[in-house]
């Protein structure tokens, strides 16, 4: 079908350790965040060894970006300055904009076994938006509506349409969609998508073909990054689960140190200042 969005890159997942000493995988991070615009890092932890997440991230800045925690296994208890507290568990999703600025800390832990498994996404904001006033979105996995496709896919639609079904996470400044799809054997899913909008898959379980050029399946623990087009064909022959994520890039100069994501190194300067001397919450910016 003309339109069909190639595989334009495949990236493994590669080892890292982030927080207090958190063992996960980074399917993409500062070196690519270009080629994702407007996503900047995308983090894989999963783990049966409570050694390796036990430590958690504890109290830690953020300003100029939003993070989004799915949890797939176990779950996360957050906390942050401005006297929120929760707990967020299989299927639930944590959509937060820091904006100009939040200090929280998350701390990782199984729940009826020792498995943990999740997955948090950040994404840049705008110029125009990065001293917004933070918020949150916080998503129950029972609010999460689930579409069947034609092909036999099971949707699970966090954020964007699709079949006339929307997300619950919605008035998001890049206009981005976030799917949880799972294909059974020999199955195929379709999705139009905006042309000018980033596009990529991160494979969960399961192997696919995602695009009828590609010589092989694309197995668990690889992003998928698509060229431009206006939709995504997935088939498979013995099954597969990925998230699908999309975005309309920013396409704006990026100073990025930890945390914090800004457009220029003064600013980004500023921010870490603000942080030392007290003053980086802003309740209430605009």
């Amino acid at each position: 079908m003309d339109g069909l969005r190639a595989v334009r890159e495949v990236m493994a997942a590669r080892p890292t350790v982030e927080g207090a000493g958190v063992r996960l995988k980074r399917a993409f991070g500062s070196r690519e965040a270009p080629q994702f615009d407007p996503f900047l890092m995308l983090d894989d932890f999963h783990s049966s060894e409570p050694a390796d997440y036990a430590a958690g991230f504890p109290w830690h800045p953020h300003r100029g970006m939003e993070t989004i925690t799915y949890m797939l296994a176990g779950e996360v208890e957050h906390q942050d300055s401005m006297g929120n507290r929760g707990v967020i568990g299989p299927g639930d999703v944590q959509w937060m904009t820091a904006g100009s600025g939040i200090i929280h800390q998350e701390m990782p832990r199984a729940s009826g076994g020792t498995e943990l498994w999740g997955l948090q996404l950040w994404a840049n904001l705008p110029a125009s938006r990065k001293m917004m006033a933070p918020r949150y979105q916080e998503i129950r996995a029972q609010q999460v509506p689930v579409v069947e496709t034609d092909g036999g896919a099971e949707v699970r639609v966090i954020c964007g349409e699709l079949a006339g079904t929307r997300g619950p996470v919605r008035d998001i400044v890049t206009d981005p969609g976030y799917l949880d799809v799972s294909i059974p054997a020999e199955g195929q899913f379709f999705h139009a998508m905006q042309d000018n909008h980033t596009v990529f898959a991160y494979v969960l379980e399961g192997a696919g073909l995602f695009s009828p050029e590609d010589s092989g399946e694309i197995g668990r623990e690889h992003a998928v990054l698509f060229g431009p087009g206006e939709a995504i064909r997935v088939t498979t022959s013995a099954g597969v689960r990925f998230v699908l994520v999309s975005g309309k890039p920013v396409a704006e100069p990026v100073a990025w140190g930890g945390p914090v994501v800004m457009n220029t190194q003064r600013e980004l300067e500023e921010a870490f200042r603000e942080y030392e001397e007290g003053t980086f919450i802003k309740l209430g910016a605009a």
